[in-house]
């Protein structure tokens, strides 16, 4: 297959991104029997989040045999939750067992779409110039991908390192310095333990305590590892189990005010009970309802931040200093090195590349108020024969977000196949079909602790839960077995 430009080949579909979205739906179309497709990806690798986060102690916070594809177990996981280089690996694993090395380009970040509807085409153009056609486009690009950083004055004047943990510098040895890390959400809770028995003093600044439940890491068995290999059915129930307590545990503990969730909240209260000095365990008790924010799992953060060479600050950084940080109560702190742990930009209800629609209506305009918003989060109307994957309302709040991409790349492809066996120009969903699942989404949503009143990365600027499913994902999985022609207007 030749991965040339639009003046050499026409796609049936473009897929933007390969993490594991993007890997997910190539596979997905393959196993269709649809094999004239291409993956962009910007980057010069696949692996999306697990590609870029390698910063000491990154791992997933969900167990292992849930991570990974239903459909390709993985029976070597070294650990009950996995390592970023271990989940890393998996993915490239899948790309070779699957084929798709020869669909993938990388280095091509694509800035632009325009969707010709005379001609049933979409015109995709990258950073350079180039553009590429195809039938329909996949956006795959996620929504965790663009760290955010603190705007502090005078980081320019400051001759340390500065690095965020999505950006870690692994040529940084960290070994004998002064570290300061910015943040205590969930990047902080494994770098901090991780680096802290290396450093000689770590400064972790924290502006919101977090509410963080104990993690069970254990390894998993060299005999372990051979009952899977040899009895696929024991790891495939034991995926089923995790993801059954997943559901009926975890889930309902962000209903508001739940027997459940005040259940959780008293597994992390005991968990702070760890914090032998109670001026310490003050700083460290959160103020809001556990599951207004990312529930934390760590075993080892606690132990950590009680160590000599830690100190834990609450007052808010004012500026940088030539040699460090300044609070705005004065007190400077000099560092060798500063971490950002302040996690990314969420552009899941942000569009994904300047896109055109019919028209010439642009997702920008109709995302503008009240939000992102789209069918099932990956149709919008307005945008025909676009999909997303992760799109608005599609996050997952207890489980693994790989429940939900399965599903998306199946009911994606079923759309795909009907504009190709059908021969249709385009599919757009039906505007009152959309409008009438968001309604339903948000009315859901004022029942959860994602809106019990405090500030999260869930909630976009006037307050509203744009990024989370407030359900069960086998409750998603299920509604997007069937793609309904009659939901859409064809064109």
């Amino acid at each position: 297959m030749s991965n040339t430009n639009d003046s050499g080949h026409r796609y049936d579909v473009i897929i933007v991104g390969s993490g594991f979205s993007g890997v997910n739906m190539g596979i997905a179309l393959k196993h269709a029997g649809i094999d004239n497709f291409i993956i962009l990806e910007q980057a010069d690798d696949v692996g999306g989040t697990w590609r870029d986060n390698v910063y000491p102690g990154c791992a997933c916070d969900v167990p292992s045999h849930l991570y990974s594809y239903s459909f390709e177990p993985n029976p070597d996981w070294s650990t009950a939750y996995s390592s970023s280089d271990e989940i890393e690996g998996y993915i490239h694993h899948c790309v070779d067992k699957y084929g798709l090395r020869p669909h993938l380009k990388f280095g091509e970040e694509i800035v632009a779409g325009t969707f010709d509807a005379s001609a049933g085409q979409w015109r995709l153009r990258n950073a350079d110039g180039q553009h590429y056609s195809a039938r329909l486009v996949v956006s795959a690009v996620g929504g965790l991908v663009n760290p955010s950083e603190p705007n502090l004055p005078g980081r320019e004047l400051y001759t340390g390192k500065v690095m965020h943990t999505a950006r870690w510098d692994r040529n940084f040895d960290v070994r004998g310095k002064r570290i300061a890390v910015v943040g205590t959400g969930a990047s902080a809770i494994q770098v901090v333990p991780a680096i802290q028995p290396d450093v000689e003093e770590l400064v972790l600044f924290q502006r919101t305590a977090p509410w963080i439940v104990p993690k069970v890491d254990p390894s998993i068995s060299e005999g372990a590892k051979k009952l899977f290999h040899r009895f696929p059915l024991v790891q495939k129930g034991l995926r089923g189990g995790i993801l059954a307590l997943t559901e009926l545990v975890f889930a309902p503990m962000v209903i508001l005010d739940s027997p459940l969730q005040k259940l959780l909240e008293a597994a992390a209260r005991s968990n702070l009970k760890k914090v032998k000095d109670p001026a310490l365990r003050e700083k460290l008790t959160p103020t809001f309802h556990i599951g207004c924010k990312r529930v934390l799992f760590s075993s080892d953060y606690y132990p950590a931040v009680q160590q000599d060479n830690v100190q834990v600050i609450t007052d808010g950084i004012a500026s940088f200093t030539e040699t460090g940080l300044k609070t705005d109560k004065g007190e400077t702190f000099d560092v060798d090195a500063v971490v950002l742990a302040t996690g990314f930009r969420v552009d899941i209800t942000n569009p994904p590349f300047e896109i055109h629609g019919l028209d010439d209506v642009t997702l920008a305009d109709l995302w503008s108020r009240p939000g992102g918003k789209a069918y099932k989060g990956v149709a919008i109307n307005g945008i025909p024969n676009f999909f997303m994957m992760l799109g608005p309302n599609t996050g997952p709040g207890h489980t693994s977000v790989l429940i939900y991409t399965e599903a998306q790349a199946d009911y994606i492809t079923q759309a795909v196949k009907t504009v190709l066996d059908q021969g249709l120009g385009y599919v757009n969903v039906k505007r009152p079909v959309l409008d009438h699942w968001h309604e339903k989404l948000q009315h859901r949503m004022r029942y959860t602790s994602w809106t019990s009143g405090c500030q999260s990365w869930y909630l976009d600027e006037h307050g509203e839960n744009h990024t989370l499913f407030p359900g069960l994902a086998t409750e998603y999985a299920l509604g997007m077995r069937h793609f309904k022609l009659e939901e859409y207007e064809v064109g």
